[in-house]
């Protein structure tokens, strides 16, 4: 059970700022896991059309102040020719404040988008999670998510081994 008491809605344009300081929040977070990302400024996605797109739910969690503290998405992705689905919904943009982590808030926004998620006729529910961001597996390994598959690469020689 969350021990959050605000609410959890459907983000809206006048969220925008704020989004994109969850954004950031997110690949402050991710760099760490990930020597191939850019140099900032960086930006992973379109918020606004995210936000517009009716076959797109953007959740975000408000606090009893009305402060926006988590969010998170499920999108629409086309899946390759060879399985047995052909479109699944992806989760992503997954941020909570870390003021308000281990309230329950991701769980919450999780449960949201999957039951939005199953309510759009989706069967397959995916997200990926660097495989060293151990909190992040084990959190989404807790509402039900187990692990598939593991991308590899060969790491460039000047990145630290």
């Amino acid at each position: 059970m969350s021990k959050f008491k605000g609410i959890f809605r459907d983000a809206v344009l006048s969220d925008l700022p704020e989004l994109l300081n969850f954004e950031q929040g997110i690949i402050i977070a991710e760099r760490p896991y990930d020597p191939t990302l850019g140099e900032d400024p960086l930006s992973y996605y379109d918020l606004k059309e995210l936000v517009l797109d009716p076959n797109t739910k953007v959740v975000v969690a408000e606090d009893e102040g009305g402060k926006l503290v988590a969010s998170g998405y499920a999108v629409s992705k086309k899946a390759r020719h060879y399985l047995d689905h052909e479109t699944y919904a992806y989760l992503g943009f997954m941020f909570t404040d870390p003021d308000y982590r281990g309230l329950g808030i991701n769980a919450r926004i999780v449960d949201e988008l999957v039951n939005w998620s199953k309510d759009q006729g989706f069967n397959e529910i995916r997200l990926t999670v660097y495989e060293d961001n151990l909190p992040a597996i084990k959190a989404y390994e807790k509402v039900g998510f187990k692990k598939h598959l593991v991308e590899m690469r060969i790491p460039r020689s000047s990145e630290n081994k």
